[in-house]
């Protein structure tokens, strides 16, 4: 299935984004709007659950988000969960625009740290009628806790402190300089992140998912920015709209879903796949094919068909 190149504006920057039609799609549809990882791009992970949701019968919008991909915004490689957020909800702007959606049935479906993101723009967005996530995390806590929660707070504060003097620099007019997302080898990944930054090395960086415009750095300023956030916060005006959320049985980040779940107010369900990991649930068949599965069920109850 081939996708239309379409933009959109959100908070005055152009989003690049790739719009999936199903089949005999004459009347107004249920549509989805679908949010990468962190660092990802719409041609990976959140294009191929846009792609298979398009194939059961859902608009699906697939986007990447400001300053990163093919969407613009300067500097590039700034992650800004506010400006994320915006994202989603400009998102639902648009598909409101299309003849091929119904405006009244949206839904979010947020991947990894769009997870997070899509939790939070459902909040305060009353336009989407229900919200699931893959493998939730949120960068705000994984740059904070680590991405298994166990990190010792002086590694954040030590970021704090690099984003402090990159600030600095920037007003003396030289050179920031950037916050290097991975390693050189997988042997230096699985030294930092363990089995998890193996595969998340494997997936950005080797031939598993590469894509060149996915975000091999981060500005210094997403660090003081994510300092500042808590997407989570939003999750209890979701209710009583439906909250799922998609966890792999093996993944390190979940507990950081199990807290956006203890935070629901309304119904709320989490659904693991079996012996998956959190990457995992980026790409390999075995473990997306049941996800997106829940996900059809789960929409095709909220939004209809």
């Amino acid at each position: 299935m081939a996708p239309t190149t379409v933009t959109f504006p959100s908070a005055g920057i152009d989003i690049a984004a790739h719009l999936y039609l199903p089949d005999g799609a004459g009347t107004p549809r249920p549509a989805l709007v679908v949010g990468h990882p962190g660092t990802g791009v719409k041609e990976q992970t959140s294009g191929t659950y846009a792609r298979l949701m398009a194939e059961r019968g859902f608009v699906t919008l697939a986007f990447d988000a400001a300053h990163q991909g093919e969407s613009g915004g300067l500097p590039r490689g700034l992650e800004d969960p506010a400006q994320r957020i915006e994202d989603f909800k400009a998102a639902v702007s648009y598909l409101t625009t299309r003849p091929e959606a119904d405006a009244g049935r949206i839904g979010l479906l947020g991947i990894c740290a769009s997870g997070g993101y899509s939790l939070a723009a459902t909040g305060g967005d009353h336009r989407v009628k229900a919200v699931a996530t893959v493998c939730t995390a949120e960068p705000a806590r994984q740059f904070r806790y680590g991405a298994d929660g166990t990190q010792d707070p002086a590694v954040f504060q030590g970021l704090l402190d690099a984003a402090a003097r990159a600030r600095t620099a920037a007003a003396r007019g030289e050179d920031p300089g950037v916050l290097t997302m991975f390693p050189e080898t997988v042997a230096e990944a699985g030294a930092l992140g363990g089995q998890h930054g193996v595969e998340g090395w494997e997936y950005y960086c080797g031939a598993r998912g590469y894509h060149e415009r996915s975000a091999k750095f981060l500005t210094w300023d997403s660090v003081d920015k994510m300092a500042a956030s808590d997407v989570f916060h939003a999750v209890p005006l979701i209710g009583p709209r439906p909250v799922l959320q998609i966890l792999g049985e093996r993944a390190v980040t979940a507990w950081m879903g199990l807290e956006a779940h203890r935070r629901a107010t309304g119904p709320a369900e989490i659904h693991w796949i079996e012996g998956a990991s959190h990457v995992d649930l980026y790409d390999k068949r075995e473990y997306i094919d049941p996800a997106v599965a829940k996900l059809d069920e789960y929409f095709t109850a909220n939004l209809g068909q």
